[in-house]
């Protein structure tokens, strides 16, 4: 079929630019909204799911039961278990699931959504405290739970303000919100994260130690008082690193660097002390840190492989930029 010339202009790219902007406008303004009239049932709401000593209920329907499937996974993957509950299942069955120590957050705009107040009668029953996340203060949801969250909008993106967009992505942000408070009010630290995301790259990158990448046979040791000519050996087979060691601790690290430098300087190489050309103040690692921290520390330094040092000072190994790429550390 031809497009007529009407059906052209609202394709054009100016148009559909200008729509998409204003959608963008409109929910960025909504969000600026919610963010200022945040206030004390905010607090409570994540004060109720701190005290929750069973797990996070989440139920809604139609647009609102998709955000609440996010909202739910976001919960249990920061470390508070979560489950979404549809609530026309729920009163066949699937209310075997809650249990009287659980919280539950329970999603509609309108606030009268039939299938959600069925359940809301069920958990009253069994004595679940409630969150609602509703626009509309005055509705049977608001007036049923124990905290309330207001998702009111000014309108929805949508030309004919029909279509749940504004309002859901205020309520997906409202989610995020509770999610990122709890964790910071429970101490969940970067490394229970790791824990519940070990099959992905976020998880090799937060759960990989030094320890788990260091070299720890035949480390390129040398004594400071050796020659050069030691240190070439080391430095040629033992991937450019030669570490200077007294009594079993770190004193100084000769690089591939440290050696074109001497060779631009003089001829006699070969006899020179390795004491007269090491670096006296290397930049170490430790054995349980984070490999993403090592990282971080030989890109800002420009440093290819580095000491791993114990407690107490002692050569236990050698970490090489290399091996920690290779272990998805970035």
């Amino acid at each position: 079929m031809t497009p007529t010339s009407s059906s052209s202009h609202t394709l054009a790219t100016a148009v559909l630019v200008e729509s998409g902007r204003r959608v963008l406008a409109l929910e960025a303004e909504a969000l600026r909204a919610s963010e200022s009239s945040l206030g004390e049932p905010f607090a409570a709401a994540v004060r109720l799911l701190a005290a929750c000593t069973g797990r996070v209920i989440v139920a809604g329907v139609g647009k609102s039961g998709l955000v609440g499937r996010k909202m739910a996974a976001t919960f249990t993957s920061t470390g508070t278990p979560a489950v979404f509950l549809h609530p026309v299942e729920s009163v066949h069955g699937d209310l075997g699931i809650v249990g009287a120590d659980d919280v539950a957050i329970l999603i509609s705009k309108s606030g009268e959504s039939g299938e959600l107040l069925a359940l809301i009668d069920a958990l009253a029953r069994l004595g679940v405290k409630m969150i609602a996340m509703t626009a509309v203060a005055t509705s049977r949801l608001a007036r049923s739970c124990d905290v309330t969250l207001d998702l009111l909008v000014r309108e929805e993106a949508c030309p004919h303000n029909l279509a749940p967009t504004t309002s859901t992505t205020v309520t997906l942000a409202l989610g995020d919100a509770l999610a990122v408070a709890l964790l910071e009010a429970k101490g969940f630290r970067a490394e229970d994260f790791a824990r519940f995301h070990p099959g992905g790259a976020l998880g090799r990158r937060l759960l990989t130690r030094v320890s788990d990448v260091m070299e720890r046979d035949r480390l390129p040791a040398v004594s400071p008082t050796a020659t050069m000519r030691e240190a070439v050996v080391l430095l040629a087979e033992r991937r450019g690193i030669a570490i200077a060691v007294e009594q079993d601790r770190v004193c100084g690290v000769v690089t591939a660097g440290d050696l074109t430098r001497l060779l631009e300087r003089q001829d006699d190489v070969l006899s020179t002390p390795v004491a007269t050309v090491m670096t006296r103040t290397p930049r170490m690692a430790e054995a349980d840190e984070l490999g993403s921290a090592i990282v971080h520390r030989m890109e800002t330094h420009g440093i290819m492989a580095m000491p791993v040092i114990d407690t107490d000072g002692r050569l236990v190994g050698v970490v090489h930029l290399h091996d920690l790429m290779r272990a998805g550390t970035i």
